[in-house]
């Protein structure tokens, strides 16, 4: 098995948007080989940020690494940067 996380600082007052696109959006992980699930944590709230942290399992860090080249993933993220006011920078993996 192998996990992989994300950790993403959310801009204050920023959350419920956050949360709505990561609940509504299409991850393209159905039917993907190697991949079990996924999850959303949130986590420490400070005057600067909110911390979240996405998870998915998969089968194993290859299954993982054969996604991130996929079609899926190019599709899944996309349009990633229509939404990068929500954030204080990149995601960390």
């Amino acid at each position: 098995m192998f996990i992989a996380m994300n950790r993403f600082k959310i801009v204050p007052g920023h959350e419920e948007a956050f949360e709505k696109l990561w609940r509504e959006r299409d991850t393209h992980l159905n039917g993907v080989s190697g991949f079990k699930t996924f999850n959303l944590v949130k986590g420490e709230e400070n005057n600067e940020y909110t911390l979240y942290a996405s998870h998915t399992v998969w089968n194993s860090r290859e299954s993982f690494e054969d996604w991130t080249k996929s079609p899926a993933f190019r599709a899944a993220h996309k349009n990633a940067g229509e939404n990068s006011h929500l954030y204080l920078g990149p995601s960390k993996l």
